[in-house]
Order: C-alpha cells, then sequence, then structure tokens
C-alpha cells in the first residue's frame, strides 16, 4: 500500500531511509528537508502496518516562476527490495508532482533505475545547478517545453550544496 506519510511515521521513516541506504546521510537530509519546511510530498510503502519504503520530493528554486522539485530519496527496506516498492513510490510521487503543477522533476541518482520513469541526463542539457554534467543528474519534464529554456536551479540548504 503506498499512501501519504504520516507525523507518526517520522521514526519508521529515518530507519527505512538509513537501512536502504547502510548510513544515516539520506535519514538526515529528509529530516532537514521536512524541518525547514522544503518537502512537497512524502509518501510511504507499507506492508500489514509496517512502513518499508518511503520518497520524498523537495522544492527546488528556480530562475523561472514555475516549480520545479527534487525527488530525493526513493528508499525500500533491503529485504523489500526488488519487490516494485520503490517504482511504486516513484510513480505515485511523479504523478502527485504533476498534479501539484510542479513543472520538472530533478534526480541526482542512478541512471539505470531512474530512466524506467522517463528521467535523462539530456533534459538537463539547459539545467544548471551544483550537479550539473553528472551522469546522475537528470530530468523528468512534467509540462511540455518545461526544460527547454535554460535554468537556473538551487537545492535546499538541507542538501548541503
Amino acid at each position: 500500500m503506498i499512501r501519504h506519510a504520516r507525523t507518526g511515521d517520522q521514526d519508521s521513516i529515518a530507519a527505512v531511509v538509513a537501512s536502504a541506504f547502510g548510513r544515516d546521510d539520506e535519514a538526515r537530509l529528509v529530516a532537514g528537508l521536512r524541518t525547514d519546511g522544503d518537502s512537497l510530498v512524502e509518501f510511504v510503502a507499507e506492508i500489514d502496518g509496517r512502513v518499508v519504503g518511503h520518497i520524498q520530493f523537495s522544492r527546488l528554486w528556480a530562475d523561472s516562476i514555475q516549480l520545479y522539485a527534487a525527488l530525493a530519496p526513493v528508499s525500500v527496506l533491503p529485504e523489500h527490495q526488488g519487490q516494485g516498492h520503490g517504482q511504486a513510490l516513484c510513480k505515485a510521487g511523479i504523478s502527485y508532482c504533476r498534479d501539484f503543477g510542479a513543472h520538472g522533476v530533478i534526480v541526482l541518482g542512478d541512471p539505470g533505475y531512474y530512466q524506467r520513469f522517463g528521467f535523462t541526463g539530456e533534459a538537463t542539457v539547459k539545467v544548471k545547478s551544483p550537479f550539473s554534467g553528472s551522469p546522475a543528474f537528470m530530468a523528468l519534464a512534467l509540462e511540455p517545453g518545461a526544460l527547454d529554456q535554460p535554468l537556473i536551479i538551487a537545492y535546499p540548504a538541507a542538501f548541503g550544496v
């Protein structure tokens, strides 16, 4: 089951994120985005009342009046990986961002994973950010032409860039 994260999920989310990445850095990022008010939406994957996955989208600051979102991170407990939970979380989150009015989503992640959702490095050709040029820096336009014009984006402070 995929649902919106609730306040009571915060400890479970932190445990899922830390377990999925094998360290606390990403869990601190999630908490920082939430605390700073930069989180647009968080979803969890739940099995029998237990949180087994999490995804967060945060706002990006752009030199445009349009809304852009950062997908970071998506996490699934290691024993539940490879079962479609991450994919379901990504699809739910991207759909939400589109419905919410975001024009595009930016991700820094594994191209082999995120390309299945339509993210490409080519979509970032006109996007300037601290991560520009990295093969892991990809984007997905949610509105036609959303990434066709030069765009400068800045990440929330929790990203540390």
